[in-house]
């Protein structure tokens, strides 16, 4: 397991903070602490200076190479040397607050040292702008407060650590920041922005993702988004964590007919005696695809473009219409624009298939373009982790781009869809090659009917 480490630098009653670029790969957009990385040098290196200067000896000698990395990556991040801080006296105590291990549902671990930095003074940093878009001095409590009120994306532990912060800025108590979960009874459970719950329960989806995300919003009215796990077992652990998180499920909400975002859906709505939301194409292939039965002893209400769904954190969730990927799918819209829940229109866990009698590649494009345009601060997708901004949804968009310039080369040079296959993909598995047959066709059609673009 890789191992990083992250520098809380504290100067009386603030902390200081750093938004990730959304470019970056690993948790962009994020509000975060500055750190990185621990590599080989760190632990071949010996800073016995750092070491003995240290007030509060919160490492032994072993872990001196957490004190290695800390050290280089504040010098790369915020140009600081904190050898040198402590030299002058600026530094009063170092303290680790604690240690975070990514939870094992997900494949991509470290464990993770936060160290706490008491300053005399306040630095000036220069800020690294390849890894940090901002970076600011925040009261303690009030850091905590922009938290609770949706305004911020964070990993799991920032929250126990903002918690802490605000009331023990001072104190070098450590604390334990892990996110609780037993897996045995309970799926994951993560709130990164406040008033959104994310569940995920292992679903039968698409590889490589192996989870569908379940999404609980609402202040007074309880929307349960896309449940749909894969087995009993895997909805028993379902229905232990939604109600260890509130008593109550107003009503469930479905983005897509698809179905690694409705199995089980029908039977907890009643079980729970409750409603069903989705659009109307939604319920119309899902009829025709399960039997005229499946929504049986259910109310259903059909939802569209602008409807009111519930309120968030005092704010309006609208739905707004995003087809491409399929026909019905809806995706939701916080009013002041904290965040949208895009289900399937974009993925950080694998590639949205467009194709088949529900995708449309023109739609895909439009709907891209909108919530690109709409500027969310934060983007849900039903596979994989939130991101900060639109850049994921702006790349994925030249890269659709992109492949249809190429599609649209091969047309011109009369090569029929299987001979693109073997161009476009050549490496592709073969159980691969329906799906990417689906995209191709896609994009042909949009050509044919709309042109490039």
């Amino acid at each position: 397991m890789r191992e990083s480490v992250s520098a809380i630098f504290v100067h009386e009653d603030e902390i200081f903070l750093i938004d990730r670029q959304a470019n970056l790969r690993a948790f962009p957009g994020y509000t975060s602490f500055p750190g990185g990385k621990v590599d080989k040098e760190d632990h071949a290196e010996s800073f016995s200076q750092l070491d003995n200067l240290i007030i509060n000896k919160s490492f032994s000698r072993e872990e001196s190479y957490i004190l290695n990395a800390l050290t280089r990556e504040i010098r790369e991040e915020l140009d600081f040397d904190i050898i040198n801080s402590l030299v002058k006296g600026n530094i009063s105590q170092v303290d680790l607050l604690g240690v975070a291990i990514t939870p094992d549902f997900n494949p991509h671990r470290f464990k993770n040292y936060y160290v706490k930095i008491h300053l005399r003074e306040k630095p000036t940093f220069k800020l690294d702008e390849g890894e940090i878009k901002s970076a600011y001095w925040k009261n303690s409590k009030d850091a905590f407060m922009q938290y609770e009120a949706g305004e911020l994306l964070v990993v799991p532990p920032m929250i126990t650590i903002l918690e802490h912060l605000s009331n023990n800025l001072h104190s070098p108590q450590e604390i334990d920041p892990n996110l609780q979960n037993d897996g045995s009874v309970n799926v994951p459970l993560i709130e990164s922005v406040c008033g959104v719950k994310q569940l995920l329960p292992l679903s039968n989806t698409f590889p490589p993702a192996n989870r569908t995300n379940c999404f609980l919003i609402g202040d007074e009215k309880k929307v349960l988004i896309d449940p749909s796990p894969k087995n009993i077992e895997e909805y028993a652990k379902l229905k232990a964590t939604i109600f260890n998180q509130t008593k109550k499920v107003d009503v469930i909400f479905l983005t897509h007919h698809h179905p690694d975002h409705h199995e089980f859906a029908p039977y907890l709505a009643r079980e729970l005696s409750v409603s069903m939301m989705m659009s109307e194409d939604t319920h119309t292939r899902l009829l025709s695809k399960k039997g005229d039965d499946y929504f049986k002893g259910i109310k259903v209400k059909f939802m569209s473009e602008g409807d009111l769904l519930t309120i968030s954190k005092g704010e309006k969730v609208h739905v707004i219409h995003t087809p491409g990927h399929d026909e019905g799918q809806l995706s939701l819209l916080r009013e002041d624009g904290a965040w949208c829940i895009v289900s399937d229109l974009i993925q950080t866990v694998g590639t949205v298939v467009i194709g088949g009698d529900e995708g449309d590649m023109n739609k895909y494009f439009k709907s891209l373009r909108r919530v690109i345009d709409l500027n969310p601060r934060f983007i849900y997708p039903s596979h994989g982790i939130a991101l900060g901004g639109v850049d994921k949804l702006k790349v994925t968009l030249e890269h659709r781009l992109l492949r249809e310039a190429h599609i649209e080369k091969l047309l011109a040079k009369k090569l029929d869809r299987d001979a693109m296959l073997a161009e476009i993909y050549p490496d592709l598995p073969v159980r691969l090659h329906p799906y990417a047959l689906l995209t191709i066709d896609a994009h042909i059609a949009k050509l044919n009917n709309h042109g490039a673009g």
